[in-house]
Protein backbone atom coordinates (compact mmCIF):
# COMPACT_ATOMS: atom_id res chain seq x y z
CA UNK A 1 0.00 0.00 0.00
CA UNK A 2 2.68 2.46 1.10
CA UNK A 3 5.23 1.50 -1.85
CA UNK A 4 3.32 2.53 -4.60
CA UNK A 5 1.90 6.12 -2.59
CA UNK A 6 6.33 6.30 -1.79
CA UNK A 7 6.88 5.96 -5.65
CA UNK A 8 4.32 8.63 -6.70
CA UNK A 9 5.55 10.66 -4.75
CA UNK A 10 9.07 10.60 -5.66
CA UNK A 11 8.27 10.57 -8.95
CA UNK A 12 6.03 14.00 -9.01
CA UNK A 13 8.54 15.12 -6.96
CA UNK A 14 11.51 14.45 -9.81
CA UNK A 15 9.28 14.88 -12.34
CA UNK A 16 8.95 19.20 -10.90
CA UNK A 17 12.92 19.30 -10.47
CA UNK A 18 13.64 17.62 -14.24
CA UNK A 19 10.75 20.32 -15.31
CA UNK A 20 11.90 23.11 -13.72
CA UNK A 21 15.47 22.76 -15.13
CA UNK A 22 13.92 22.41 -18.25
CA UNK A 23 12.76 25.30 -17.96
CA UNK A 24 15.82 27.33 -16.30
CA UNK A 25 17.23 26.38 -19.67
CA UNK A 26 14.51 28.17 -21.93
CA UNK A 27 15.72 31.35 -20.08
CA UNK A 28 18.63 31.61 -21.76
CA UNK A 29 18.09 32.79 -24.64
CA UNK A 30 19.21 31.00 -27.89
CA UNK A 31 22.35 33.32 -28.65
CA UNK A 32 22.97 32.88 -24.68
CA UNK A 33 23.52 29.37 -25.10
CA UNK A 34 26.10 29.93 -27.98
CA UNK A 35 28.16 31.94 -25.81
CA UNK A 36 27.67 29.88 -23.37
CA UNK A 37 31.04 27.61 -22.90
CA UNK A 38 33.17 31.34 -23.22
CA UNK A 39 30.77 32.12 -20.13
CA UNK A 40 30.58 28.51 -18.01
CA UNK A 41 31.87 29.30 -14.88
CA UNK A 42 30.66 28.30 -11.21
CA UNK A 43 28.51 31.43 -10.57
CA UNK A 44 26.67 31.13 -13.63
CA UNK A 45 26.04 27.52 -13.11
CA UNK A 46 24.71 27.78 -9.39
CA UNK A 47 22.87 30.96 -10.16
CA UNK A 48 21.11 28.33 -12.94
CA UNK A 49 20.68 25.74 -10.32
CA UNK A 50 19.11 27.98 -7.86
CA UNK A 51 16.82 29.32 -10.00
CA UNK A 52 15.45 25.84 -10.63
CA UNK A 53 15.19 24.75 -7.45
CA UNK A 54 13.41 28.54 -6.47
CA UNK A 55 10.89 27.94 -9.19
CA UNK A 56 10.35 23.85 -8.50
CA UNK A 57 7.66 24.44 -6.17
CA UNK A 58 6.12 26.43 -8.40
CA UNK A 59 6.41 23.95 -11.25
CA UNK A 60 4.86 21.55 -8.16
CA UNK A 61 2.21 23.72 -7.35
CA UNK A 62 0.69 24.16 -11.00
CA UNK A 63 0.66 20.63 -11.87
CA UNK A 64 -0.45 19.03 -8.78
CA UNK A 65 -3.87 18.11 -10.25
CA UNK A 66 -3.41 16.97 -13.64
CA UNK A 67 -0.42 15.21 -12.10
CA UNK A 68 -2.50 13.15 -9.73
CA UNK A 69 -5.66 12.73 -11.62
CA UNK A 70 -2.83 11.02 -14.21
CA UNK A 71 -0.80 9.13 -11.97
CA UNK A 72 -4.63 7.65 -9.92
CA UNK A 73 -5.41 6.73 -14.04
CA UNK A 74 -2.29 5.01 -15.05
CA UNK A 75 -1.62 3.27 -11.27
CA UNK A 76 -5.60 1.90 -11.83
CA UNK A 77 -5.25 0.72 -15.55
CA UNK A 78 -2.23 -0.62 -14.89
CA UNK A 79 -0.39 1.96 -17.49
CA UNK A 80 3.19 1.60 -18.14
CA UNK A 81 4.47 2.77 -21.25
CA UNK A 82 6.75 5.65 -21.77
CA UNK A 83 4.14 7.31 -24.40
CA UNK A 84 1.36 7.68 -21.81
CA UNK A 85 3.63 9.66 -19.56
CA UNK A 86 5.21 11.95 -21.79
CA UNK A 87 1.60 12.83 -22.91
CA UNK A 88 0.55 13.13 -19.64
CA UNK A 89 3.46 15.66 -18.94
CA UNK A 90 2.16 17.68 -22.40
CA UNK A 91 -1.11 17.57 -21.65
CA UNK A 92 -0.18 19.22 -17.79
CA UNK A 93 1.80 21.65 -18.95
CA UNK A 94 -0.52 23.17 -21.52
CA UNK A 95 -3.15 23.10 -18.83
CA UNK A 96 -0.42 24.78 -16.27
CA UNK A 97 0.13 27.08 -19.27
CA UNK A 98 -3.30 27.95 -19.86
CA UNK A 99 -4.16 28.80 -16.14
CA UNK A 100 -1.01 31.26 -15.90
CA UNK A 101 -2.82 32.73 -19.05
CA UNK A 102 -6.19 33.26 -17.91
CA UNK A 103 -4.93 34.59 -14.69
CA UNK A 104 -2.51 36.87 -16.24
CA UNK A 105 -3.97 40.96 -15.39
CA UNK A 106 -5.51 42.69 -18.26
CA UNK A 107 -2.43 45.50 -18.59
CA UNK A 108 0.29 42.93 -18.29
CA UNK A 109 2.40 42.02 -21.10
CA UNK A 110 0.98 38.05 -22.39
CA UNK A 111 2.58 35.16 -21.94
CA UNK A 112 0.97 33.83 -24.85
CA UNK A 113 3.84 33.39 -27.10
CA UNK A 114 5.13 30.44 -29.08
CA UNK A 115 8.74 30.50 -27.37
CA UNK A 116 6.72 30.04 -23.61
CA UNK A 117 4.36 27.56 -25.08
CA UNK A 118 7.27 26.16 -26.40
CA UNK A 119 9.17 26.02 -23.35
CA UNK A 120 6.04 24.53 -21.10
CA UNK A 121 5.55 21.78 -23.74
CA UNK A 122 8.90 20.95 -23.48
CA UNK A 123 9.21 20.77 -19.59
CA UNK A 124 6.12 18.73 -19.51
CA UNK A 125 7.51 16.22 -21.96
CA UNK A 126 10.70 16.37 -19.76
CA UNK A 127 8.77 15.93 -16.59
CA UNK A 128 6.50 13.43 -18.01
CA UNK A 129 9.43 11.14 -19.17
CA UNK A 130 10.93 12.12 -15.79
CA UNK A 131 8.46 10.61 -13.80
CA UNK A 132 8.05 7.51 -15.86
CA UNK A 133 11.63 6.61 -15.29
CA UNK A 134 11.38 6.55 -11.74
CA UNK A 135 7.69 5.80 -11.24
CA UNK A 136 5.61 4.91 -14.23
CA UNK A 137 7.46 2.10 -15.67
CA UNK A 138 7.21 0.20 -12.77
CA UNK A 139 3.17 0.22 -12.71
CA UNK A 140 2.65 -3.49 -14.10
CA UNK A 141 -0.29 -5.92 -13.01
CA UNK A 142 0.27 -8.36 -10.23
CA UNK A 143 1.51 -11.71 -11.31
CA UNK A 144 -0.56 -14.25 -9.56
CA UNK A 145 1.24 -16.73 -7.15
CA UNK A 146 -1.21 -20.10 -8.42
CA UNK A 147 -0.51 -21.12 -11.07
CA UNK A 148 -3.02 -21.18 -14.41
CA UNK A 149 -4.22 -24.61 -15.18
CA UNK A 150 -4.05 -25.83 -18.28
CA UNK A 151 -7.45 -26.36 -19.67
CA UNK A 152 -7.41 -29.70 -22.12
CA UNK A 153 -7.97 -29.88 -25.67
CA UNK A 154 -11.39 -29.92 -27.19
CA UNK A 155 -11.82 -33.49 -28.11
CA UNK A 156 -14.35 -33.98 -31.80
CA UNK A 157 -17.19 -36.22 -31.41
Amino acid sequence: MFVPVIRIVSGFALASLAAAVTLVLFVFAPADLAGLLSDLNGERLSEAGLFALLITPHVAIYAVLPALAGAIFAEVRKVAGWWFYALAGIATAIAAFLVLHLSEAAGESSLLSGYALAAFITSGLVGGLAYWALSGRFCRPRRSSAPVAATPPAVAR
